[in-house]
């Protein structure tokens, strides 16, 4: 249990505070975004967006996978959404590497085999992106009057370059 003491007691001190409770987890700005799960993203803070503005997925790559899909089809339906970004960044450990590199990684991290793993790598990153614009655009499931956009974020800069 002392393995999350530290997070527990800011979590403790950010509950004194929270005045935020009460929203209807409705999309109030009407956005979802995909983007990767890397730390230095802040999706509601690089588009001026705050609590209860956007609905947000995030997985290795931003990529739109399955479940991704499950979220924004939800999302337009129920949540109030309008307007799709997706946002995979530069220098993505999933852009730059490999799967045999990234399994190499892994097995020397884990101390065990890892060539059995499937791991989703991109080696073309615009490519990738506009494929997934077009899945979602193509979606049943997604109405034509929902705005799908693919953009790159600059992890260096924090600027948004759109490429679909």
């Amino acid at each position: 249990m002392a393995d999350f003491d530290d997070l527990l007691a800011a979590n403790r001190d950010y509950a004194e505070k929270f005045d935020d409770g009460g929203f209807d987890g409705v999309a109030h700005a009407g956005v979802a975004i995909v983007t990767c799960m890397d730390s230095r993203i802040e999706p509601l803070a690089m588009l001026g967006l705050g609590l209860g503005d956007a609905k947000i997925f995030r997985n290795p790559g931003g990529r739109v996978t399955p479940q991704a899909m499950e979220a924004l089809v939800l999302g337009v339906h129920l949540l109030n959404v309008k307007r799709i970004l997706i946002v995979p960044h530069t220098r993505c450990a999933v852009a730059s590497n490999t799967e045999a590199e990234l399994r190499a990684k892994l097995a020397e991290s884990a101390g065990q085999d890892a060539s059995w793993l499937h791991l989703h790598v991109v080696d073309d990153q615009v490519r990738a992106l506009a494929e997934d614009v077009a899945k979602v655009r193509s979606h049943p499931f997604v109405p034509e009057d929902v705005k799908v956009g693919g953009f790159i974020y600059d992890v260096d800069t924090g600027l948004l370059n759109q490429k679909v």
